[in-house]
């Protein structure tokens, strides 16, 4: 008698990063939600959204061997890294002269007192490029990658991961709503740049140095209005 042989499938591992990724998202708006109603403020939602998003990524990446899929090896480092540079240096461009215009109109103290509140009193100035990493790796890297190996539209999931990376700021961020809102206006441009380079090139790489960029400025602009 011939025995049977029992077939065995792999899971579909862009279904399982699609869901893992939007599940932490909802996880993350959640928590927040919670907590701006007591005392602990957005706090417990940084803190997953820092820790769960690179956690997520590394254990897939190294449990599951899904690196290149996730989009944070192979591709085309060299394409990507060059177009981070030349975005990030017209984002640069725009930054320093949006400082120029609150500086002139004596406004930008008062506006991001809330920043300037959480890098310099509390010490969390050496921390942000966890936090760059942590978004990166989120938006552009595990979401993004599994929406386009998921079949969606290149520029529909471009458009969509960088509104989802805009409204996580009024979720995660632990200061004003008028600052929240300065933040998500900047996330924009950042989350539509690095969305079409890491699209094109399959390497997130290049995203990571344009929001490097511009968080150095954005610091560099808060140091000079206190």
């Amino acid at each position: 008698m011939k025995s049977v042989k029992t077939l065995s499938f792999e899971p579909d591992s862009s279904a399982a990063r699609f869901k893992l990724s939007f599940g932490l998202m909802a996880a993350i708006w959640i928590l927040g939600f919670v907590g701006h109603f007591t005392v602990l403020q957005e706090w417990p939602a940084l803190a997953l959204y820092v820790l769960g998003s690179i956690g997520l990524v590394l254990w897939r990446g190294k449990a599951k061997g899904e690196w290149k899929e996730m989009y944070l090896a192979g591709g085309n480092l060299k394409k990507s890294l060059l177009w981070g540079g030349i975005g990030g240096t017209l984002l640069l461009l725009f930054s320093i002269m949006n400082t120029a215009n609150m500086m002139k109109n004596n406004n930008g103290a008062e506006m991001m007192s809330g920043m300037q509140y959480l890098l310099v009193n509390r010490s969390l100035f050496y921390l942000y490029p966890v936090l760059i990493l942590a978004e990166e790796f989120l938006w552009r890297g595990i979401m993004l990658s599994s929406m386009i190996e998921r079949g969606f539209n290149k520029h529909l999931t471009v458009f969509l991961t960088t509104l989802f990376f805009l409204l996580n700021h009024f979720a995660v961020a632990p200061v004003g709503m008028i600052e929240r809102a300065m933040m998500a206006m900047m996330a924009f441009p950042l989350g539509i740049l690095g969305g079409y380079i890491v699209a094109n090139t399959r390497n997130v790489w290049g995203s990571v140095l344009v929001h490097m960029i511009v968080m150095t400025s954005m610091i560099a602009a808060i140091q000079m209005m206190f």
